[in-house]
This record gives structure tokens, sequence and C-alpha cells, in this order.
């Protein structure tokens, strides 16, 4: 039996618009904050102690700042890839977040925006993302920076859970989430 592929999965630091609480899903070209790359730097400073073997990022803005943190702590190279981005959420990205607890279905893993994704559709990319790399293994531990509604959707696939069962928490921006999957 192999031994399970190791993830190290770096939420992106604070953006523009997590300090603003306005919906993000897959809008492109939103920057982090000071307080961002500050977290970006010191999720790279752990990250850099648990010795990933490949970088890959999510290709938003605020993933690939983060990442860019991780390269230089770690001096891996970033290769970028859609199936790590965000949920998206369509019409709904940029309109805070506060206004929008009455007009999404936050329950029904199938519901999505217009021209948006589901939690179904967010849990499927990820799975076959993560598929990819059990398939692939390009090293023993590989770190990826990405976004919360796609950590907890690893974290779901990761334990053998469907869309229905994504943990409730979201891991806090600048933060490194580790996963064991290949078992």
């Amino acid at each position: 039996m192999s031994r399970p592929l190791t993830l190290l999965l770096v939420r992106h630091g604070q953006s523009e618009w997590n300090a603003a609480g306005r919906l993000q899903g897959q809008t492109a070209g939103i920057p982090l904050t000071d307080l961002g790359h500050a977290q970006a730097a010191a999720a790279a400073r752990e990250l850099a102690g648990l010795r990933p073997g490949v970088l890959v990022s999510s290709d938003l803005h605020r993933a690939l700042q983060t990442a860019e943190h991780c390269a230089r702590a770690t001096g891996l190279p970033v290769s970028t890839t859609p199936a790590l981005r965000e949920q998206g959420y369509g019409v709904l990205e940029g309109r805070p977040s506060r206004e929008l607890w009455d007009v999404v279905d936050w329950t029904d893993p199938h519901w999505a925006a217009e021209g948006g994704e589901s939690l179904a559709e967010l849990h499927g990319r990820v799975a076959a993302y993560l598929e990819h790399l059990c398939a692939e293994r390009p090293a023993d531990v590989v770190a990826l920076v990405t976004h919360g509604d796609t950590i907890r959707a690893a974290q779901a696939v990761a334990g053998g859970l469907g869309p229905d069962a994504l943990p409730a928490v979201t891991p806090h921006n600048g933060t490194v989430t580790r996963l064991e999957i290949c078992r």
C-alpha cells in the first residue's frame, strides 16, 4: 500500500473584497490588502517548514499574490489551474455578503446563482482535480493555494462526503490546512 498524498491547502490572504464584506466568487483582479500580504507571508513561512515538493495555485489574482509569497519562501515555481478557483457566484459577485442571506439558499447544494456554480458543481470540480493529483502524484507533499469554499470542498472529498456535507467552518485567510488523500 502506498503512502497517502499530503495536501497543504493555503487559503489566500485577506483581499480588498474580504475586508469590504463583498462576495468575491470567481471575480478576477481583486488584490490582497496589506494585512492579506502579511497573512500570506506568515502562511508561506509555515508552508516552507512543511517542505512541499510542488506548488499549485488558483489562477485568481488574490491566490496568485499569496502563491508568490509561498514561492519565495519555498523556492518552488508556481503553476496555476482554474480547478482551484473559488465557487462561482455569477451575478451575485461584488454584492455585500450581508445582503445575500435572504437571496442564497445556503442549504441546497444544487442551488446556483444566475451565471454561477452550485456547491455540487464545486465539489465535482475539486473531486476531479484531486483524483488527477492522485493519478499523477507530482510529489508526496503538494501545496495548493486556493479559496475558502474550495478548501471546504476538498475536506469533504477527502472525507468521502458529498456536497451536502461540506464542513460548516471556512478556514481563515492566510491559514494552512493539511489533508491526506489517495489512501
